[in-house]
């Protein structure tokens, strides 16, 4: 089989790996017919990454089940939402809902990163898959492929770093700093989910037009307003974008960054002593939330397809996906 493999700044090409075979009741094999990249996907892409090439790339698809074991949960056919970490189900952390941390395997584990094992990419002819009954998750039949290719991780990421915060405080007012596909997705599921206010800030005007389409305010930028907003969502990998998310809360307010920072800064300690706000930056349970992120897709008040800014045959990948897009659909063999 190919596998996409990153080679350099720009740079991917096909690789021959050996096909995937299912050794246990457990396992599966899948073959990805919707498949995109994550918003750090276009980090590294574009040379920011830390990690070295060559390294097989791609963590986010919708994938049909090729071959499982008799206890998978799923059988050939399926279409499936294959997550972006490894995890069991059943150790101490996974039953707690920390699927990004389990300790069946090494730590972080995950597809499209030599971290914590050689897990391969989802860019991929076919897919290994060890846990396929916790893992795989099958995707609901009125739901489109294409438009939830990123349910892997930046669809229910978004959706996590905003439901459980608008249960606690309904109508909040939510400040979203981003430069790609999570951004926007927050600004859908925010508005579905009953936030009062939206504000989206972003240089890019065709992002702005897809954060307008979903009922938010834009600017291109902004200065700190203090005390605007409950919650703030910063998704950019930039240091001083989240430092400004911070300046711009409520007294008690929440921070949820879901920006990969490879690069240092300083944050605003002593502002957010004085108002006391709480910050969170962390890899996502994808796994734990998924159910619940694809229920809220199912139903008529939110839009990810709007996201996707072109489709894309699959024998294209290696000329297209360095090209900066927004969210690029790959496909194949689709039902």
């Amino acid at each position: 089989m190919r596998e996409l493999t990153y080679v350099g700044r720009r740079a991917v090409e096909w690789r021959e790996a050996a096909d995937p075979v299912v050794a246990s009741a457990r396992e599966a094999v899948v073959a990805p017919v919707a498949a995109t990249p994550c918003d750090v996907d276009s980090m590294i892409l574009a040379g920011y990454g830390p990690i070295v090439p060559p390294f097989p790339i791609g963590h986010e698809c919708v994938a049909r089940v090729v071959d499982a074991g008799d206890a998978a949960g799923v059988v050939p056919g399926d279409l499936v939402v294959v997550p972006w970490a490894i995890s069991c189900g059943g150790c101490d952390r996974c039953a707690a809902g920390l699927t990004a941390h389990c300790t069946a395997v090494p730590h972080m584990a995950m597809y499209g990163a030599p971290i914590g094992g050689a897990w391969g990419g989802l860019f991929a002819d076919l897919v290994h898959v060890p846990y396929a009954d916790a893992m795989l998750v099958p995707l609901p039949s009125d739901l489109d492929p294409v438009a939830l290719a990123s349910a892997s991780d930046n669809w229910p990421l978004s959706y996590r770093l905003v439901a459980p915060h608008l249960r606690a405080r309904p109508g909040a007012r939510v400040l979203v700093i981003a430069r790609g596909s999570i951004g926007l997705y927050v600004c859908d599921i925010a508005r579905a989910l009953g936030a009062s206010d939206v504000l989206y800030v972003d240089p890019d005007p065709e992002h702005r037009k897809i954060a307008a389409s979903y009922g938010a305010r834009t600017a291109e930028e902004i200065d700190p307003i203090p005390h605007g907003f409950d919650l703030a969502v910063e998704a950019t990998g930039r240091v001083d974008a989240l430092a400004l998310a911070l300046r711009s809360l409520t007294p008690e307010g929440f921070c949820e960054s879901a920006g990969n920072h490879f690069r240092p800064g300083e944050l605003p300690l002593l502002d957010m002593y004085l108002t006391g706000v709480t910050l969170r930056i962390a890899r996502d349970n994808v796994r734990t939330h998924l159910p619940d992120a694809l229920s809220l897709a199912r139903t008529a008040t939110v839009n990810p397809g709007n996201v996707v800014s072109t489709v894309l045959d699959w024998e294209t990948l290696p000329e297209q996906l360095p090209h900066p897009h927004l969210k690029p659909v790959f496909v194949r063999d689709l039902p």
